[in-house]
């Protein structure tokens, strides 16, 4: 069968290929685009796994707000220059849509649902086939709203969903900020968890004991530092980063508020390949609105 630029059009039109591949994928078919198209899947498997063992890095933090609930996604690739391709911004798009449509609690649940004639595996595998890139759906979070919302995205790179009761969507918002700039850990001291805090307080006994002090004072050093780190990593006894005078604490209780749950996601968390100080970037802005 003769392969026509319209059979080579419409196999782009299907796959996003590129128009070389499509006419060898057509070619190696006998012309049935069916074929091809199975012959390109399998091709785009093969890559796919021989990127498997690079490190994905970079990528995308995407939220989408619905009217009972919201998603929080994290999607990687290898390069910064990716991100800004469409092709892979449309990917993230139709990710979020199916978790916002679909009762998946999983990345190895959503990787087998379908996202139009395709499953997700099957669209990761062909976007690698046509970017060149490892892509990886890292991990999700899909939450019912029950009270205020607040979202924050810093770019694409940190995205935070705050629950907050009483206050005011403002609020939310600027605590979501927050959030987004100072990287608590956890809301208030008591969920910080016995083996952290005697872990910490290891190292700061050895440090005063290296200092020379006498027990007492090495004691009393020991103690405010311990409280110095837990109000570090609590949000409750951070600074406010447009107010610092003020802690969180005291602006949640100016509005009668109180901080339920926060989400805070970074992208290449755990593996991240630079030491850009995003949380500085993110605080200066913040001071500045």
């Amino acid at each position: 069968m003769e392969i026509t630029a319209s059979l080579v059009k419409e196999l782009r039109e299907r796959t996003g290929a590129g128009m070389m591949d499509c006419k060898a994928a057509l070619s190696d078919a006998k012309g049935d685009i069916e074929i091809a198209i199975e012959v390109m899947r399998k091709s785009g498997a093969a890559k796919a796994a021989k990127k498997a063992g690079r490190i994905a890095a970079e990528g995308i933090i995407s939220i989408k707000l619905n009217e009972n609930d919201i998603v929080i996604l994290e999607v990687n690739c290898e390069t910064d220059f990716v991100t800004k391709d469409e092709t892979f911004l449309s990917f993230v798009d139709s990710v979020i849509q199916v978790i916002s449509n679909n009762n998946v609690s999983d990345v190895d649940g959503l990787l087998k649902l379908n996202s139009g004639n395709q499953t997700i595996e099957e669209a990761i595998q062909q976007l690698i086939a046509k970017i060149g890139e490892k892509i990886t759906i890292r991990r999700f979070q899909k939450s019912s709203i029950k009270n205020q919302t607040g979202t924050y995205l810093h770019g694409i790179r940190i995205g935070v969903i705050v629950e907050i009761e009483g206050g005011s969507e403002e609020l939310a918002k600027d605590i979501a900020m927050h959030i987004a700039a100072s990287r608590p850990l956890f809301i208030n001291e008591g969920q910080v968890s016995q083996e952290l805090l005697d872990k910490e307080k290891e190292i700061y006994t050895a440090q005063a004991q290296e200092s020379g002090k006498p027990a007492d004072i090495a004691g009393k050093m020991v103690e405010g530092r311990l409280k110095k780190f837990i109000k570090e990593i609590t949000l409750l006894g951070q600074p406010f980063v447009k107010d610092p005078e003020k802690s969180i604490e005291e602006i949640l209780k100016s509005s009668d508020a109180k901080v339920l749950s926060f989400i805070r996601y970074e992208v290449g968390e755990g593996i991240e390949k630079r030491a850009d100080n995003f949380a500085e970037e993110v605080m200066i802005q913040a001071k500045g609105s």
